[in-house]
């Protein structure tokens, strides 16, 4: 027999019981839409978990805290950061070198800016997310003397030619709008000058001018970063210059102000490691514990319980979702030994007709496999339906609480995600289903003899 006479037999004795057939078609759509919405929810829990752990900070970096120092400590130097470079499947690796906040000024014509500087690895910070609202991050054309500004350092700048009402904040007026800076660092000519301290330092009654036995340095910004609190460091009040270039300053102004340098050890406070992804930043952080650096934090402590917290969610809504299916399974089982009973004549015909005991096994095998085909079509299209549905509701702001987690699905997120891997798995996985039930009929179906099925009234 043919593959197309089987199939069109098969088709034709399913659609003979149009009624049987869809209740069946109907179990199966039940446990395909209770299975794949199920797994779409924990999918998106988790989807969920990772973009509020995202907006936390960046889940592959490593921070390495090394502000309580001993002598005995291992030091965080430019040699330790090679090591740490070296480390398989570290990305990028940048020290956060705080320059001091009364050693260097930069000026603009009269207006002169005071505050925070850090010395980093100017051409790593794109690997570690920093954007850019203006201007660009450094490239290969890389020069010592180019900075970074952030957004919200612009405001501090200060008219030096008065002694109040000096600055400008970065507060709407009365129409809403914010006034600009008085300096834009991408177009006004910058230039950095050394400080040379008055008075005494210990008893708070210091004060800086610029020094005259140094040159000022001319400085050029190639963007101005936004407010970014989920880096560290953060780019908003500050200005980013190489590390190198902050370490050459510090000396100088040390150097010029006569401050004692004997007991200070050459070591970083803080640094930021990447790594490649989220499956490393396990191995990557015990291998910097293993170099003597214990005090280190990432994203990981909390990203891994949840993770697993995740799984066993998603274990669970499968669970119940194959339950549903298994339920389906028992039902296509059940039909196909009913037509069994009420073919077992045709069946007693085919045989003594010469029909191929395999031809007859692949035909109630076709029939089975079909009405699980069937479902699994119709579950997802009601699959999808339902997952626009929750989605939208959550859309509207609505929170859902889903296996102890309240609050996910608020207002911007999907709670019900079907990636295309699950919906081809949940077909296939009907498919099998109606195949795996139906082996046990067709085995029955070609073990009746065939006087005995020709004999049956």
């Amino acid at each position: 027999m043919k593959w197309k006479d089987m199939i069109g037999m098969s088709l034709s004795n399913l659609f003979k019981r149009k009624v049987r057939t869809l209740l069946t078609v109907a179990g199966v759509i039940i446990g395909t839409c209770a299975i794949v919405v199920m797994v779409s929810f924990g999918i998106g829990i988790n989807e969920s978990m990772n973009t509020m752990m995202e907006g936390m900070g960046d889940l592959t970096i490593v921070q390495i805290n090394n502000y309580n120092q001993t002598p005995e400590s291992t030091p965080l130097d430019d040699d330790m950061i090679a090591k740490i470079e070296a480390i398989p499947h570290v990305v990028a690796v940048t020290p956060v070198y705080t320059l001091d906040w009364n050693a260097v000024t930069i000026n603009s014509g009269k207006y002169a800016y005071q505050g925070q500087i850090y010395g980093v690895n100017m051409k790593s910070l794109a690997d570690f997310g920093y954007t850019v609202q203006e201007g660009s991050l450094p490239g290969d054309d890389f020069e010592e003397n180019m900075i970074l500004f952030g957004w919200s350092a612009l405001y501090n700048f200060y008219n030096t030619k008065k002694t109040s009402n000096n600055m400008i904040f970065a507060q709407p007026d009365a129409t809403g709008t914010i006034p600009d800076p008085y300096v834009d660092p991408m177009k006004d000519e910058l230039e950095l000058v050394i400080n040379e301290m008055q008075g005494n330092l210990d008893e708070g009654t210091s004060t800086t001018t610029a020094s005259k036995k140094q040159k000022p340095i001319e400085l050029k910004c190639i963007g101005v970063m936004g407010d970014d609190w989920s880096r560290n460091p953060p780019p908003g009040y500050a200005v980013f210059m190489d590390v190198s270039f902050a370490k050459k300053l510090q000396e100088q102004y040390n150097k010029i102000n006569d401050v004692d340098t004997t007991n200070t050890k050459s070591s970083y406070d803080n640094v930021s490691v990447k790594a490649e992804s989220v499956e490393y930043v396990a191995e990557v952080e015990e291998a910097i514990q293993a170099l003597g650096f214990a005090d280190t934090y990432s994203m990981e402590s909390i990203r891994k319980p949840l993770e697993q917290q995740m799984s066993t969610i998603q274990m669970i809504l499968g669970g119940l979702g194959a339950i549903s299916l298994l339920v389906a399974a028992l039902g296509i089982t059940n039909t196909m030994i009913m037509s069994i009973y009420e073919r077992t004549r045709e069946i007693g015909v085919m045989k003594v007709l010469g029909c191929v005991v395999g031809n007859i096994r692949t035909m109630f095998l076709v029939e089975a496999g079909t009405i699980g085909f069937m479902g699994g079509i119709l579950g997802l299209a009601f699959s999808y339906g339902i997952s626009f549905a929750i989605n939208s509701f959550a859309a509207a702001g609505n929170s859902i609480s889903l296996g102890g987690i309240v609050g996910v699905g608020v207002t911007g997120s999907n709670v019900s995600i079907i990636p295309v891997w699950l919906a081809f798995g949940a077909l296939v996985f009907a498919t099998m289903i109606g195949l795996i039930s139906g082996f046990y009929p067709a085995n029955r179906a070609v073990k009746i003899s065939a006087l005995t099925a020709i004999k049956q009234e």
